[in-house]
């Protein structure tokens, strides 16, 4: 029983770390990437579809993001999906394909995407500390009502702790790489 509470703490701590990745992935640097994209909906066939639902997204240079619909006649609604996104991109199309040009990015812009990984980070972290206090809390309950011995508790406490570690470790990692890119000139 006690083991299953860390077992549920790592997973939880997991999806943090995922969240992070996740919103790493949709800000943008001056590289063209196609997890820029991720965040673009597309009014396709009655309904808002993810743009990866209905188009191949490429990067055949590295300012320049190229989309390929796999139902030309959403061309139209892919271009008006990206310009609704607030991504600061302008896609223009050929009737084929969607070219998708990239920006380099000003001191001052790179700045405030330093700013807001700064803030998706401390996020994660709160979040996996939060597990880490429910962990424990379920840990203590466990102890008080005799379904745990106290020895047991402490160390599971400490391998709680030892997870934590990990996961802000990792999420820092993430940060710390996500910043060098945005700051890459």
């Amino acid at each position: 029983m006690s083991h299953k509470i860390l077992v549920a703490a790592e997973e939880r701590m997991k999806k943090s770390l995922e969240f992070v990745r996740h919103e790493f992935n949709g800000v943008r640097t001056g590289k063209a990437s196609p997890g820029l994209l991720d965040t673009v909906r597309v009014e396709a066939y009655g309904t808002g579809m993810e743009l990866k639902q209905v188009a191949s997204i490429s990067t055949p240079e590295p300012r320049l993001l190229l989309v390929q619909p796999f139902d030309k006649s959403l061309i139209k609604a892919i271009t008006k999906g990206v310009n609704e996104a607030n991504l600061g991109l302008h896609p223009a199309d050929d009737g084929q394909v969607i070219r998708i040009p990239v920006p380099s990015l000003t001191e001052e812009r790179r700045k405030e995407l330093v700013k807001l990984i700064s803030k998706f980070a401390e996020e994660g972290r709160v979040h996996v500390r939060q597990v880490r206090h429910d962990a424990n809390k379920e840990l203590k309950d466990a102890e008080h009502d005799g379904e745990l011995p106290a020895d047991d508790a402490k160390r599971l406490t400490a391998e709680a702790q030892k997870l934590t570690d990990r996961y802000i470790a990792l999420i820092d990692d993430l940060l710390k790489r996500k910043t060098a890119e945005v700051m890459e000139v």
